[in-house]
């Protein structure tokens, strides 16, 4: 359980630090071609890496789902979306909605039972954690009475 925890405690980290480095790279390019970069480096290591660490038998996919071969495609969406989030509402409150619609999203999935997951039933506690977390990323945002307030961001969302 504690490699899980600290794989999970990793991936977090390392998904805001991504999102930054992302950031950066779509103040120079388009989120289009940031998408790319990002997906094409991503793909070019783990190719590497895969036929390092396993040999040729990283190659076999086995009896998996097709429309799972699909979700390379969620990424291209991941990376837009992180990226103009950021440049839009700022790295802090950008990537704690990020978490928290992982979290949310993640809840919804586990209780349906969806893509092959097993069902976990959907109880008050774990409801009043996502109450607990939409209060917290409230108050994240929240302001002083009288304090300026940010700047509305452009409208090219994209």
């Amino acid at each position: 359980m504690m490699a899980g925890m600290a794989m999970a405690l990793a991936a977090g980290a390392l998904i805001s630090v991504q999102t930054m480095f992302n950031n950066r790279v779509n103040e120079a390019a388009s989120p289009g071609s940031t998408s790319a970069l990002v997906l094409g480096m991503g793909f070019l290591a783990s190719l590497a890496m895969g036929l390092l660490m396993e040999g040729t038998a990283f190659l076999s996919w086995g009896s998996m789902e097709t429309w799972f071969w699909f979700s390379g495609l969620l990424g291209i969406g991941v990376v837009i979306c992180n990226v103009r989030s950021v440049k839009l509402l700022g790295p802090g409150y950008a990537v704690s909605l990020i978490m928290a619609s992982q979290l949310l999203s993640a809840l919804w999935m586990d209780s349906l039972g969806w893509f092959g997951l097993e069902k976990v039933p959907f109880t008050l506690l774990k409801a009043a954690g996502a109450i607990l977390l939409i209060g917290g990323l409230a108050l994240f945002k929240a302001r002083k009475p009288g304090a300026a307030t940010e700047a509305e961001p452009a409208a090219d969302v994209l």
